[in-house]
């Protein structure tokens, strides 16, 4: 169901709304980037609509909005462990539409492999979406080429025109909002075409595993973990028990964002680490996004957005080192 609404008129629904929902939107803050003079644009939570960075992608994706960098997972003392309490208002997340096709891929990580993840499973039944259009593809994004550049299970649509919003609300919860508002038409704005351009190796298998190209990009890799933390479907943590001062038999267990590409975070007891190499460690994420995730879901992990591209600091292209196992593939395969 469509509304365009005179944002005067919007602005007093969203005032109803934040009463209900935590909105979290992409944010430019401003000297916050790698330098002072650098901006950078990541996810918080907002009070207005002109908050939000609508023209560019977010240099970190919406997952924050559900899984915290840092997340207490229960609490201890001498005889008992408490978990933390679930936060009392519902999540308005606005997100791009490769970003809803990421949202899947966390769901089946994290719900649908077995015992769901009970910290995930409680915030993200507390969640709705609110998909942003693209008028134009970001530099380094490649949705198309993966088919993550349309998406039709958003809760709803929203864009900015001139001094209107235009919606279109498909969750009966949120239509409430909209109660006698004049109806129209809003259809969403999806990329038609990228600038980069992928095509997926068909035939991987282990043998892929044991081309030269790992040692090529490994040379080049320093293990910083930019490209997972940057990710909206990398999902690797590492857990951290903190003592307290006063009583140090009593604290906290953190689950942290972490990385498979920096070192010692596959080591287990008895100080053994599976992957050693840089080489090994790319090889590894390279191909749980496109080979073995797909094997078990049925398609890729990576969803295109492009991020890990932007964010390397040894300029290390993920959609060329992709292409680039294609052609390997082919030349292989004459």
């Amino acid at each position: 169901m469509g509304y365009q609404l005179a944002r005067e008129a919007f602005s007093e629904i969203f005032e109803s709304i934040k009463k209900k929902y935590d909105i979290w939107a992409p944010v430019r803050k401003e000297g916050e980037g790698t330098f002072s003079e650098i901006d950078v644009i990541r996810y918080d939570k907002i009070k207005d609509l002109d908050e939000i960075e609508w023209e560019k992608r977010s240099d970190y994706s919406f997952k924050e909005s559900l899984l915290k960098i840092r997340e207490t997972i229960f609490y201890f003392t001498e005889d008992e462990t408490i978990v933390p309490k679930e936060q009392e208002k519902d999540l308005l997340i606005f997100l791009r539409s490769c970003e809803m096709h990421a949202l899947k891929r966390l769901d089946e990580m994290y719900l649908k492999s077995g015992k769901e993840d009970f910290y995930y499973a409680r915030m993200r039944k507390k969640a709705k979406f609110i998909l942003m259009g693209c008028k134009e593809s970001c530099e380094t994004g490649f949705c198309v080429s993966m088919g993550t550049n349309k998406s039709e299970n958003y809760d709803a649509y929203l864009k900015l025109e001139n001094n209107r919003v235009c919606l279109d609300v498909s969750d009966e919860e949120l239509k409430k909002y909209f109660k006698g508002a004049p109806e129209e038409e809003v259809l969403p704005e999806f990329v038609q075409a990228n600038l980069e351009k992928v095509e997926l190796p068909k035939h991987l298998s282990k043998e892929s595993a044991k081309l030269p190209i790992w040692e090529e990009y490994g040379a080049r890799c320093i293990g910083c973990g930019r490209c997972n933390f940057v990710c909206p479907t990398c999902t690797c943590f590492t857990m951290q028990d903190i003592f307290y001062k006063d009583n140090e038999k009593a604290g906290e267990r953190r689950r942290v964002w972490a990385s498979c590409q920096v070192d010692k975070y596959d080591t287990i007891a008895g100080g053994h680490e599976f992957r050693t190499k840089k080489a090994d460690k790319v090889r590894f994420k390279v191909l749980h996004k496109i080979y073995h995730y797909e094997k078990r879901f049925g398609y890729p992990m990576c969803v295109g957005c492009g991020r890990c591209d932007s964010v390397c600091p040894e300029y290390i292209s993920y959609s060329n080192l992709i292409n680039r196992l294609s052609k390997e593939e082919k030349r292989n395969e004459e």
